[in-house]
């Protein structure tokens, strides 16, 4: 029996009924797999929407709220304040709230300030004392090897101090009532309309039983002479913008921290903010000749001048990637760090000169060299320290003819200090500039207040218990 026969058209248009049926079914087949899988993906970050919306929540903080932390941060920082006797910035600070007058724990806090700023007296500033020291001994093993016979090794005996001993000091003379602060803080600098300088005596307003001291620290260069001998590298800056120390221990590793007197008393202070007046710091007394602060940003290591010493030649071969620019930028870095700390800088001329031995042309071209080695990274300053303890002229005014006292005062210097042990000399005050002697608080000052040889640090603190046992017997200054 013969089949009926399907016309073209209609055929045509079957095929294309079950083309169109067969993508119906593969479209809605996908979509409900995407949805399947999108459903399967949220199950599985179920509060990414909510936690965005969740943490957008949370840092939107209600007025109120914002205000309450300014409030406590206010307050916080008061506190800080009136611990180093700024009870002044720490009420200024106060009333800068908005409101502060309604603010009960505010006014307050402002009321128990004012009562104990009444009770401040003022410190005689003739009686401030100065102590200084250089570079701190990390390893006694290392600095004070072979001191019989090895100069440097007795050198560093006669003239450093170690972290154990400063670490002493700094505690016994904060229990003996004594509060650092800035030199600066001894003098108020007049300028009349023609320029000239003139400076009053300074007022400094602690507790009663309290007494002021100024710090300066010696040669923060990290000379090329120091290698080897237990003392830190350089000074750096870390992660929380703070000057540390690179110092690398007996095996040859690299450590970072507090191994010398900036990272050190930094601490000190941190942990007792009220040893420091007003939050002030120590000088800083720097030569330029091997650079400054562990760099070495001193010409001479580029331009290699034909008396460049061993010393810095040895320096360069073993760094041949030196980079001058580099070297100032990386010590400015540290130095503007200690400056936000409070940390001052002196000359302490370029060469560390004799100051009264040298030629005046001498001086003058050392003079320039400081200017531009070491204020172009430091600062300016009005403070020299005479490297050697020297000075321009016995106690008392200087001789206003002395060519050297009429360049230093050329250059901008206006507070001169020398070295003098005795604890009842204090700063000379001038019409137009102050003098001051320090104390040197070496192991040849220690040691011989150790062993009853000498008695002018008792008044600091007991150099028995201070001095450090790993110490060997100190030789006499030569």
């Amino acid at each position: 029996m013969r089949r009926p026969r399907i016309n073209a058209p209609v055929k045509i248009l079957a095929v294309v009924a079950v083309f169109i049926a067969l993508v119906l079914i593969i479209v809605l087949a996908s979509n409900h797999f995407l949805s399947k899988n999108k459903t399967t993906e949220t199950s599985a970050n179920p509060t990414e929407t909510e936690g965005s919306d969740k943490n957008s929540t949370e840092k939107k903080k209600s007025p109120e709220e914002v205000k309450a932390e300014q409030k406590t941060e206010l307050l916080q920082k008061a506190d800080l304040l009136a611990a180093g006797y700024d009870y002044d910035g720490a009420i200024a600070a106060l009333q800068s709230f908005e409101g502060y007058a309604a603010e009960a724990d505010i006014t307050g806090k402002i009321a128990d300030y004012e009562q104990i700023k009444g009770t401040l007296v003022s410190f005689p500033v003739e009686e401030v004392q100065h102590v200084f020291y250089h570079s701190l001994i990390v390893d006694p093993s290392k600095a004070f090897a072979n001191h019989e016979t090895s100069k440097p090794a007795q050198g560093m005996n006669q003239w450093m101090t170690t972290v154990e001993e400063f670490n002493k000091i700094t505690q016994d003379m904060y229990d003996k009532g004594y509060v650092l602060v800035s030199i600066h803080d001894l003098v108020t600098e007049q300028k009349s309309a023609d320029g000239s300088v003139s400076m009053e005596k300074g007022t400094i307003m602690l507790p009663p039983g309290k007494k002021a001291f100024v710090l300066s620290q010696d040669d923060l260069s990290y000379y090329h002479s120091y290698t080897g001998y237990g003392i830190a590298a350089k000074l750096i800056v870390d992660e929380n913008g703070k000057p540390v120390n690179e110092y690398y221990d007996a095996s040859g590793n690299l450590l970072t921290g507090a191994y010398d007197v900036v990272p050190l008393l930094d601490q000190f202070i941190e942990e007792h903010p009220d040893a420091a007046y007003h939050g002030a710091r120590g000088i800083i007394a720097l030569t330029g000749y091997n650079g400054i602060l562990g760099y070495r940003t001193d010409e001479s290591y580029k331009t290699q001048p034909a008396d460049l010493n061993a010393d810095k030649k040895q320096w360069l071969k073993d760094n041949p990637d030196f980079d001058l620019d580099k070297e100032r930028a990386d010590a400015k870095k540290v130095a503007d760090a200690m400056k936000a700390e409070g940390w001052e800088f002196a000359s302490h001329t370029w060469g560390h000169l004799h100051i009264d031995k040298v030629s005046l042309e001498t001086l003058k071209t050392d003079s320039n060299k400081w200017k531009d080695n070491v204020e172009t990274i430091v600062g300016d300053t009005d403070v020299i320290i005479f490297a050697f303890g020297a000075d321009l002229g016995g106690p008392g005014k200087y001789n206003e003819g002395d060519p050297k006292v009429a360049l230093m005062e050329s250059m901008g210097f206006r507070i001169f200090c020398n070295v003098d042990g005795n604890p009842t000399a204090g700063p000379y005050f001038a019409s137009h500039y102050m003098r001051m002697p320090r104390r040197n608080l070496d192991g040849y000052r220690i040691y011989m207040n150790s062993i009853g040889k000498e008695n002018n640090l008792s008044d600091l603190f007991d150099a028995k218990e201070v001095l450090d046992k790993s110490r060997p017997p100190v030789k006499p200054l030569t």
